[in-house]
């Protein structure tokens, strides 16, 4: 689904604040810390918790296999100013692409969710022929609906869907952005994203799915 340009470790996308790059193993300690937190997790499709021990470097590994064979792109967030990871990002190719993010909990409501996801949808769009972006977000998520309206995506109906890890069936709402409408706000704005195949951070590591999720 994806180009050979994001199946190399070398792959990162820039934002005003951030970098947007393949995870490697030193990063685990950092992953682990952000996805065992319980108001993490509970608005995810797939993150257990209490979180395994070895989930951060199985992460990794999946991660770095799903993006070397283009099924995914799938980064850390990563400040410009500190190299410090505080989330991930990830792309799925299905029918459509979804799209999947969390943050760490001491870095909500500074808008890196929003410059994350832009940044994200600019290369899935520019970088494939995907027809359109979705999600799913859990009732009562307002966080994630506020960045993905931020984004142009729309509402597209309810479903109960079985999330064995949080406890089977769960209400959310699927949200989509087509190919057109995200073209439309791009040109009313600066582009979120910025290919950097030179002097980015170091590469390595990897990232795996958390899946399609807000």
């Amino acid at each position: 689904m994806f180009p050979d340009l994001t199946r190399d470790d070398v792959f990162t996308l820039e934002t005003k604040r951030l970098w947007l790059r393949w995870p490697r193993a030193a990063d685990a300690a950092a992953i682990r810390r952000i996805a065992s937190r319980a108001e993490v997790a509970e608005m995810t499709a797939a993150i257990p918790h209490p979180y395994p021990a070895d989930g951060a470097e199985a992460f990794v590994l999946a991660a770095r296999a799903a993006n070397a064979e283009g099924r995914e792109i799938a980064l850390v967030i990563t400040l410009k100013a500190t190299r410090e990871v505080i989330g991930l990002v990830s792309a799925s190719s299905e029918e459509s692409v979804e799209l999947g993010f969390v943050l760490a909990p001491a870095h909500w409501g500074k808008g890196y969710a929003t410059e994350t996801a832009r940044a994200v949808i600019d290369a899935v769009f520019s970088l494939s022929a995907a027809p359109e972006a979705a999600t799913y977000v859990r009732l009562g998520n307002v966080a994630s609906n506020r960045v993905l309206e931020k984004c142009g995506f729309v509402e597209a109906g309810e479903a109960i869907l079985d999330l064995p890890e949080r406890g089977g069936a769960t209400p959310c709402k699927r949200y989509r952005l087509t190919r057109h409408a995200w073209g439309a706000l791009r040109e009313r704005r600066i582009p979120a994203m910025t290919q950097q195949m030179q002097g980015a951070p170091g590469a390595g590591g990897g990232s795996a799915a958390f899946g399609a999720w807000a």
